[in-house]
């Protein structure tokens, strides 16, 4: 039986579901704890509230690590079009997972504080 998020990865062509296998890898690597789910249409960790959220697109992935998550790394995060509390990292360039794995233990911890 498939779970929400596998279902969702898999209507992405077959090098974006890689992509996305990875990404989902290494934020449940780095959120022991979290669970996860759909939400917004996207798949969602959760650990104390929302933590970080990702999706697939045509040309990136999308990656919402909460405002703050963006704030605190982003110097490291300037090469990269961003929004509020998101960032597109593209597809077409190696996927940065270890900068995503450090968001996340951020956000662990953020989470934990608040």
């Amino acid at each position: 039986m498939s779970d929400p998020i596998t279902d969702y990865i898999a209507r992405f062509p077959t090098e974006t579901q890689n992509t996305l296998r990875e990404v989902r890898e290494t934020i449940r690597a780095a959120a022991p704890g979290a669970t996860e789910k759909i939400a917004y249409g996207i798949p969602t960790f959760v650990l104390n509230g929302n933590l970080v959220h990702f999706a697939g697109f045509a040309h990136h992935v999308g990656f919402y690590p909460t405002p703050s998550g963006i704030e605190h790394f982003k110097s490291e995060l300037a090469g990269y079009t961003q929004g509020k509390g998101s960032v597109q990292f593209p597809l077409n360039e190696p996927m940065p997972l270890d900068l995503i794995r450090r968001i996340v233990e951020f956000r662990v911890e953020e989470t934990r504080n608040n």
